[in-house]
């Protein structure tokens, strides 16, 4: 079984705002940074959070991401706008796109922004959050660098990919759907191979296009596959699902898209060629009350919740949740008891506190 240190979230938030500050990203976004780090920590998404701490140092430390990036709009109308990202962190240039989203949505209605020149932004659920919090209907979404097979290939062509769309409601916990487009996220992968455990069948396949519950078959030269995995489970849906955000983010911005996305990580694979620049993100802010009253709309999502929590449980369950319901349940747990964080990645912490001389205490 692994073993785990305990963190309050204070002391990592602070500590990955101050990584970031020594590597010369302003002391604003290094904290805007840190906060889209926090989420995925507090809501138990492991994979998102601080154990991609090391990647960013990498990245900043061969001068492969821009600290302090000059994000400009580069085409818009009235609700919709292209952001080039200038190569920064996408920790920082998507809070900012989905600022101008919420803005455009505030002022026509709907605001729709897509990004180019960019990187790994974190958990979708974030920026879909924060627009929630406004009172309107959040998306976002991002695409990858290749790991995915298309439904019924055997090589990775396709990012994770992963869309969460956000609804608010009155009286209870608003609805937060997200997830990556594949049947799982590759951070889970890396989680279960530091950990030393096994993946379940129809996560991956290995190099020869064969199921395996290897995660070092996978990371080594496989594919994770398509939500649903194969034919008789949907894999073709999940598939259709990547096909759609990768057209959204990368065409759409003149981000690159499918095998031509670049590598976050280090070791991973360089691509061929480049159709475009960065990686591509897009965000989403629907104004609730040109559609309808948004106290009327809100209401409804309560008794939505409401009926579905109804539902007479399957077998050897507690019964149906709400999508972010888990996230949330999470959240409230880890504020109280702090963040487990595996001893694979506290070392990579350690490392980064003497390589940077930023105390983590």
């Amino acid at each position: 079984m692994p073993t785990f240190t305990q963190f309050s979230p204070d002391t990592l938030h602070n500590f990955t705002a101050r990584v970031f500050e020594h590597f010369g990203v302003p002391q604003e976004d290094a904290t805007t940074a840190a906060d889209v780090l926090a989420y995925a920590d507090l809501r138990g998404i492991d994979s998102h959070g601080v154990a991609r701490l090391r990647t960013y140092v990498d990245m900043l430390t061969l001068g492969r991401i821009n600290p302090t990036p000059t994000i400009r709009i580069t085409r818009e109308r009235a609700s919709v706008a292209t952001v080039d990202g200038d190569n920064g962190l996408g920790l920082v240039v998507g809070p900012k796109a989905n600022d101008i989203a919420i803005t455009k949505a505030r002022e026509s209605g709907s605001g729709w922004v897509s990004v180019c020149n960019t990187n790994h932004y974190g958990a979708a659920g974030f920026y879909a959050t924060k627009v929630v919090n406004q009172g309107y209907i959040g998306w976002s979404m991002t695409n990858t660098t290749k790991l995915v097979a298309p439904f019924q290939g055997a090589q990775r062509m396709l990012g994770t990919n992963p869309i969460c769309i956000g609804f608010p409601a009155k009286e209870e916990l608003p609805i937060i759907v997200d997830m990556a487009s594949c049947a799982v996220a590759y951070g889970k992968i890396e989680i279960a191979g530091r950990a030393g455990e096994n993946i379940p069948t129809g996560w991956a396949i290995d190099h020869e296009g064969c199921d395996t519950t290897d995660p070092a078959a996978m990371v080594n030269g496989g594919a994770l596959l398509p939500l649903g995995s194969d034919a008789d489970h949907g894999g073709h849906k999940g598939y259709c699902l990547a096909v759609a955000v990768d057209l959204l983010c990368g065409p759409l911005s003149g981000a690159n898209w499918g095998p031509f996305c670049p590598p976050f990580a280090l070791r991973q694979e360089i691509p061929e060629r480049s159709v475009g620049k960065g990686i591509g993100h897009f965000f989403g802010a629907m104004d609730i009350g040109g559609f309808i009253d948004p106290d009327e709309f809100k209401a409804q999502v309560d008794e939505y919740r409401r009926v579905m929590l109804s539902t007479k449980p399957a077998p050897n369950t507690e019964g149906p949740i709400l999508p972010g319901d888990p996230e949330e349940t999470e959240r409230t747990q880890r504020i109280t008891h702090g963040i487990p964080v595996i001893e694979a990645v506290v070392s990579d912490l350690r490392d980064i506190e003497r390589e940077t001389g930023v105390t983590l205490t």
